[in-house]
């Protein structure tokens, strides 16, 4: 079902936005060589019990899970793209990683996600976390009362096929709200004109994500962390972001 916010109601989810964008930053930050996917999970959840926070992750056991997460943090790496469940590994010089995050916080649920290079970068993934940020951006800028979900959708795909990137249709973005995942999903490529009327209260987590040279995943024997098939790496970014009279507002916008 697809749920509209009051202007009460979105200032009621002003918080959690902040705290995702927060501990996104934070984890950034520590994303250096020799930092352990584990560790950054550990800094995750100490922010969640010092907010008074709740984890969306932990207890999250959907149809194309193998358990329940068990994990406040989902890190990608290289080849890894959405879903990444942390293990023992220290971050080596050169690696792409994405770390998607989501909390709720007085009821209220933000998702949000990044990619960052720890050590010396390779130009191509540089750019393809450009791609990805500016396809976020692009999306964002159509979320606008009386535009259609496929403009959202066309204005990402746009991006990825000027840059020839092959586009997933399988996992996207989705609403937000007390839950972390809602209706509508909502596709990395679409149609423009086509599909649900935008109207001031929905709240969607926006998300492009792209792999350098196939739209092709697998899942881990992990039962979580989805990668690619041909070994190539990706980028993923993600914002929580409310339809409003005027200009989209990004809940979780980081400084």
């Amino acid at each position: 079902m697809i749920e509209y916010r009051t202007p009460e109601e979105v200032e009621e989810m002003r918080p959690a936005g902040r705290f995702v964008a927060d501990v996104l930053t934070a984890l950034a930050k520590e994303a250096k060589v020799g930092s352990n996917l584990l560790d950054l999970d550990a800094l995750a959840h100490e922010m969640i019990k010092d907010r008074g926070a709740e984890s969306c992750y932990i207890d999250y056991h959907p149809s194309f899970g193998a358990m329940p997460f068990g994990k406040v943090l989902c890190t990608s790496v290289n080849d890894a793209v959405l879903h990444g469940l942390p293990y023992d590994y220290d971050l080596a010089d050169g690696d792409l990683v994405s770390f998607d995050f989501a909390a709720s916080v007085d009821g209220w649920v933000s998702d949000s996600a990044l990619t960052v290079i720890v050590g010396e970068p390779r130009p191509q993934d540089q750019r393809l976390i450009e791609i990805t940020n500016d396809a976020l951006r692009a999306g964002i800028a159509q979320a606008r009362p009386g535009n259609k979900l496929g403009d959202i959708s066309a204005a990402i795909g746009a991006v990825a096929k000027q840059h020839r990137l092959q586009v997933n249709l399988e996992f996207g973005g989705h609403g937000v709200g007390h839950t972390m995942h809602g209706d509508p999903h909502l596709p990395n490529n679409g149609r423009r004109g086509k599909g649900l009327r935008l109207r001031p209260g929905l709240v969607l987590a926006i998300e492009p994500w792209f792999l350098h040279t196939t739209d092709q995943i697998y899942t881990d024997r992990d039962g979580w962390t989805l990668r690619s098939v041909d070994g190539s790496r990706g980028a993923h970014a993600e914002h929580t972001v409310v339809i409003t009279d005027g200009e989209p507002l990004v809940l979780t916008a980081r400084d």
